[in-house]
């Protein structure tokens, strides 16, 4: 039997080969303004519709360059991987620079590649199982901090994801306790407004002026590099046999060639692992919870699922693969509401693009959120339905990039993964979340796909609990 939900026969063909020089169409320029009006009020509707108007390449006409935009699977495996060492980062990411520094997100080259070979052995398998127990420990402690609010007023879950995931990340990543830094969270949103400021504004605002936006922006950078000297402190060369990311910075450090330079980059990459280490997963949740409300079967399928994979245990590393509805609806969840929702490259040298032309120092942009919904990639595309990733899923390579692709594949997949599983396992076996009655749900594209403004809902008893 075939699935239904994905469109194997429907697939759309890339676009041949045609003349040397072909570009993609768009609007002209005079429509910049009106463009950039509609992102500013809804970049996601602007995305969608672009694609559903002009195909599956765009031409927009923003700042002194065109952006292109690449909406089909071949186009996003050839920027991200086939020819990734083309394209570095683009408008977005070049922009947040300016908070986050040289950390994975951000850098390039030789810095990039150190770095990664760095971090990269803190997120093998073997580590995150043996780290499982921290992951069960905290999503747990939030199941028991929701519980306490059964029959009262609504609780912020975005909030409590984000409480949650910066756990998580302190226990398995840091061996550290995050506990005491709850306004991370709130520097983080700084830094992705003004960061998402700088892209509308094409950073033609000087950052010196001492705009209300420029001085929370420096005064939450401030905050972000107190706590990192303060998670630095804690930690001492030498200890990176136990296997953390701080240990194995700082012990890097010692072969590192500039070590000025490497002090400033490992600060630069706390501040990065700290906002990606959270945002992402925290998000991921926060729409997997609203889209189980909007959906009470799924609701009942995921309590169903936990009681009979876990009953009233505690969970262990070993049922993670035996929640395998629990994974389905995560993976639905990353499909329709993508944390990493845009990935934007900056082409070095001329490219062709399964004939497009695009020449050195345009920004190429590939946006998950966009090609998750093509229509002639999947069957009904905004309808939310995990039975999409049952044991038949079959697509092309990079129709569903929720991770990103090629080299720059995000390094914590399997953890963000783990965590969001046990989390909603845990959750289902005994409550239920329910959003609180008027409130609107809105999302918010910042460098992460987000709920604007939190998600109150109220907490009750599962309903076969």
């Amino acid at each position: 039997m075939i699935l239904d939900n994905f469109r194997r026969s429907g697939t759309p063909a890339p676009p041949p080969p045609g003349p040397a020089r072909r570009t993609p169409a768009g609007p002209g320029r005079a429509q910049t303004p009106l463009i950039l009006a509609r992102m500013a009020r809804n970049r996601l509707e602007v995305m969608t519709s672009f694609a559903a108007r002009y195909g599956d390449a765009v031409r927009l006409p923003l700042g002194p360059k065109p952006l292109y935009f690449f909406n089909h699977p071949d186009h996003a495996k050839h920027v991200l991987a086939d020819n990734a060492a083309n394209y570095h980062k683009g408008i977005g990411l070049v922009q947040a620079r300016r908070a986050l520094g040289d950390g994975l997100l951000t850098s390039e080259g030789q810095i990039w590649r150190r770095q990664r070979r760095t971090i990269q052995p803190v997120f093998q398998a073997k580590r995150l199982a043996r780290q499982a127990d921290a992951v069960i420990a905290e999503a747990a402690a939030m199941v028991d901090r929701l519980r306490v609010q059964v029959g009262a007023g609504p609780v912020d879950v975005r909030q409590e994801m984000t409480a949650l995931s910066l756990g998580v990340l302190g226990r398995t990543l840091l061996d550290s306790d995050l506990s005491g830094y709850e306004s991370l969270g709130g520097s983080f949103e700084t830094v992705q407004d003004h960061a998402m400021f700088e892209v509308m504004t094409l950073g033609a605002i000087p950052p010196w002026l001492p705009l209300p936006g420029q001085l929370r922006f420096r005064a939450a950078r401030r905050e972000l590099l107190d706590v990192v000297a303060k998670l630095l402190a804690g930690h001492t060369p030498g200890a990176g046999a136990g296997g953390d990311v701080l240990s194995r910075l700082m012990d890097s450090l010692a072969t590192d060639p500039d070590p000025a330079g490497g002090r400033q980059r490992m600060s630069d990459e706390l501040i990065t692992l700290l906002l990606a280490g959270h945002e992402t997963t925290a998000s991921t949740l926060s729409w997997a919870y609203f889209l189980i409300d909007l959906h009470p079967e799924v609701g009942h399928r995921l309590h169903a699922e936990a009681m009979s994979v876990l009953g009233d245990r505690t969970p262990a590393y070993k049922d993670l693969h035996r929640l395998t509805y629990t994974s389905m609806v995560v993976e639905e969840v990353m499909r329709l509401y993508p944390a990493v929702w845009l990935l934007s490259r900056r082409a070095q040298q001329d490219d062709d693009v399964n004939g497009y032309h695009v020449p050195a120092g345009t920004d190429v942009l590939i946006c998950p959120y966009a090609m998750h919904r093509h229509p002639g990639l999947w069957f009904a595309p905004d309808r939310f339905d995990p039975e999409r990733f049952g044991p038949e899923r079959a697509w092309p390579p990079y129709a569903y990039i929720p991770f990103g692709g090629g080299p720059r594949f995000c390094v914590g997949n399997h953890l963000g993964m783990m965590e969001a599983v046990f989390t909603l396992a845990l959750t289902a076996r005994e409550l239920r979340l329910v959003i609180a009655p008027g409130y609107r749900v809105i999302p918010e594209p910042m460098l992460s796909l987000r709920i604007r403004g939190g998600l109150p809902m109220t907490v009750h008893p599962a309903a076969h609990a």
